[in-house]
């Protein structure tokens, strides 16, 4: 097995991370001023200036899908992206997620991408002309309503927003919450999921339907804050759609295509999770070493305490193993589609933010009561990676399918032998 990166996979991994070091890194100062001074919710001039050098370098839209044969909008316009594998677009993404706003910088931050792919794969032209265009420009941003708050949404099935057809136009009711992006004043359209039929199989009930934000009868309720952080200028917000009118053309795919759109979204968009995750979790490693190896306790420094060398070992394999799944997965998707990578997409979801919330406690605990303050990005960074044990699914989902491939896999092998030792030793 060649572990050796290809040429095109280490050159966008290096530019990348030499952007991330050289335009990036050395504005945080600058861009956490302007972000504390002001309205919380407005957009950072910072993150601006910074997103025009990166669309000059082309280090833009790098997660968009390749080859997808799209026709231009303009001449100066392309629906494709660098057009980056799942694997090489992996690479890019761990170094985005060292530090914090760096996906948006190069057009790559969630719910946008989700949702471009989304419009990108099922989207009528003119829907694309009228949002895949200005997203992909950076020029407006959007959000995904799907979660509810009256409901187990971990099950797709109980989503209970009407979307019901009154000529020509569709009717929303209902309620989401943990709308991603909807706080953000350049947020302007939404992909919402509802039931255009209740009475179909259990699968075939939901759709999904473009809504503008300013659409009358959306009202943005509350944003909700996440262990006490606002997520500004981000933020989640919880949604109400009462009696919302937007025109047929404004369904995605057709009636009861809703779970189908779902996966073609999630399964990418749970792996540009994990791959980002990955990237905190080099961040928190590094900062801890940084300041085991600084500070003196009991007459020592705190790294050589035995303790914490375990700590900090486990950091690193765990990093290593997780990458490794995570790699696998991008790759599996690449040569045999998402659904062939459905068992590795499921594992790694599971174990990357189980790994890097470990790894940020850990470094939590080496900055002592530092670590719990915002004067380091750590505890934020933990209350962000806790809420992807829950976001695109909750551990338990994806362990359960996990579980069952499993036994599925050796229950034939059960019935068809059953006097077997299990371990290959005979009774």
């Amino acid at each position: 097995m060649d572990f050796t990166l290809s040429a095109r996979q280490a050159e966008y991994r290096d530019r990348v991370r030499a952007f991330v070091d050289a335009e990036i890194r050395p504005r945080d100062p600058a861009y956490r001023a302007a972000a504390a001074a002001g309205d919380r919710w407005a957009v950072n001039p910072v993150l601006e200036e910074v997103k025009a050098a990166a669309k000059a370098q082309g280090l833009w839209n790098l997660f968009m899908p390749p080859h997808s044969g799209q026709s231009h909008v303009d001449e100066s316009f392309r629906f494709e992206g660098e057009q980056l594998t799942n694997l090489e677009y992996a690479l890019c993404a761990e170094e985005m997620g060292r530090m914090d706003w760096a996906s948006e910088v190069f057009n790559c931050s969630a719910p946008d991408t989700g949702n471009m792919e989304v419009l990108h794969r099922y989207g009528t032209r003119a829907q694309k002309d009228a949002w895949l265009a200005p997203l992909m420009r950076g020029e407006i941003r959007s959000a995904f309503l799907m979660t509810e708050p009256a409901v187990a949404s971990s099950d797709a099935t109980n989503i209970e927003t009407r979307i019901e057809r009154d000529g020509d136009h569709y009717v929303i009711n209902g309620r989401k919450w943990w709308s991603s992006g909807t706080g953000d004043p350049r947020c302007k359209i939404a992909i919402v999921m509802g039931k255009t039929d209740f009475g179909a199989a259990k699968h075939a009930q939901q759709s999904m339907i473009l809504v503008p934000l300013d659409t009358p009868g959306v009202t943005i309720e509350r944003m909700l804050s996440v262990f006490g952080y606002d997520h500004a200028p981000h933020g989640h917000g919880e949604v109400s759609l009462r009696d919302v009118r937007v025109p047929v053309e404004n369904l995605l795919l057709g009636e009861g295509r809703g779970f189908e759109i779902a996966q073609g979204r999630l399964g990418p968009g749970r792996i540009h999770h994990c791959m980002r995750t990955i990237g905190v979790a080099e961040a928190a490693i590094a900062a801890m070493a940084k300041r085991l190896v600084g500070r003196v306790a009991f007459g020592k420094r705190i790294a050589d305490h035995s303790i914490w060398e375990q700590r900090v070992a486990r950091a690193r394999i765990d990093i290593e193993m997780t990458r490794l799944l995570c790699l696998k997965a991008a790759d599996m998707m690449d040569r045999a589609g998402n659904k062939a990578a459905q068992q590795e997409i499921a594992m790694i979801k599971v174990q990357a933010p189980a790994m890097a919330l470990q790894i940020l406690d850990d470094a939590i605990q080496a900055h002592g009561g530092a670590g719990v303050s915002d004067d380091f990005d750590l505890a934020h960074h933990w209350g962000s990676i806790r809420t992807l044990r829950l976001a695109d699914g909750p551990d338990e989902v994806h362990a359960r399918a996990i579980a069952r491939a499993e036994f599925g896999r050796y229950a034939a092998l059960r019935a068809e032998s059953p006097s077997s030792g299990d371990l290959g030793v005979s009774r």
